[in-house]
């Protein structure tokens, strides 16, 4: 039987991707979709309405589901908002996908790494006690809460990823603006502390990764799984491989407004709980990511 994945936010940096990854697999992919459909796979649809959401659910009628869609940029300036899409959406989707005939076979909802905060460990695994330190983290794990009540209803897997990137990612991010700035040959970059320590993943991977969660991993329901790379990498590491990959020197200016006062110094997660259940591990390092964003270049 041919596989219908229903990706939520779909249109998203990760969902093109993950839509790509899962066609090459032979599934069809609906993504449900802020604003008008633009094609006959898109169906349009807010998260937080909860009657709408559970109509497009019912037209759908998915075998799988990837639940992406997130309101995932840290420095937003509307605090409720983290709850209302992070949390209640969540719940609102939890509940259409309950209410159909035939339930999915698979639930794979984002949650973040970010949720750990800073644990004071050297590598961060599943068994870190989560400790949020700002209205994102704390949505994401107010989310993996309530989603954990609906385990013995739905196959529901939960995922914790580190930071990704790629080409399309929004400029917002900090790794595109520094890839902007390179590419353009800016003279200068304003940005905060350069020791802040990353597991940074190429989104390819990770929509490798979810592709195998959803129609391949057996047993992983009621699981939560970290997605990352288990390499750090430093703001100082990923300007000093821009500029080798560039020939560019950009001057780098360190402006305090753009210091966190609850920023975490360093994240670097063990895949280890997801190699077990894929079989997989993280292929394109990030200076290969870097040179695929800067030259359009494929590792």
């Amino acid at each position: 039987m041919r596989p219908i994945v229903l990706i939520t936010g779909l249109r998203g940096f990760t969902g093109r991707y993950l839509d790509a990854t899962l066609r090459t697999r032979g599934a069809r992919v609906v993504g449900l979709v802020q604003g008008v459909a633009q094609d006959p796979d898109e169906v349009a649809c807010d998260l937080t309405d909860a009657a709408s959401l559970r109509e497009a659910v019912a037209r759908v009628q998915p075998t799988h589901v990837a639940h992406l869609a997130a309101l995932s940029f840290v420095g937003h300036g509307d605090s409720r908002a983290f709850y209302d899409v992070n949390l209640f959406g969540t719940l609102n989707l939890l509940e259409s996908l309950a209410a159909l005939p035939v339930p999915p076979g698979k639930v794979l909802i984002a949650s973040s790494a970010n949720v750990y905060g800073t644990p004071g460990v050297e590598v961060i695994d599943e068994s870190v006690c989560p400790a949020p330190v700002n209205h994102y983290a704390n949505s994401k794990l107010a989310m993996e809460h309530m989603a954990r009540t609906w385990f013995e209803r739905l196959p529901i897997v939960m995922t914790r990823p580190f930071n990704y990137t790629g080409v399309g990612q929004d400029e917002k991010f900090l790794i595109p603006k520094i890839v902007n700035h390179f590419k353009r040959r800016a003279p200068f970059i304003e940005l905060g502390n350069l020791d802040v320590s990353r597991d940074f993943s190429d989104v390819r991977d990770v929509a490798t990764m979810y592709t195998a969660l959803l129609l391949d991993a057996e047993g992983v329901e009621g699981q939560t799984l970290n997605v990352c790379s288990g390499r750090a990498h430093s703001l100082r590491d990923i300007l000093g491989m821009a500029e080798r990959i560039c020939g560019h020197s950009v001057e780098i200016r360190v402006n305090p407004a753009f210091v966190r006062a609850n920023e975490v110094p360093r994240l670097l997660g063990s895949g280890r709980k997801l190699q077990h259940y894929t079989g997989l591990t993280p292929q394109i390092p990030m200076e290969q990511t870097l040179r695929w964003m800067l030259n359009g270049e494929s590792p």
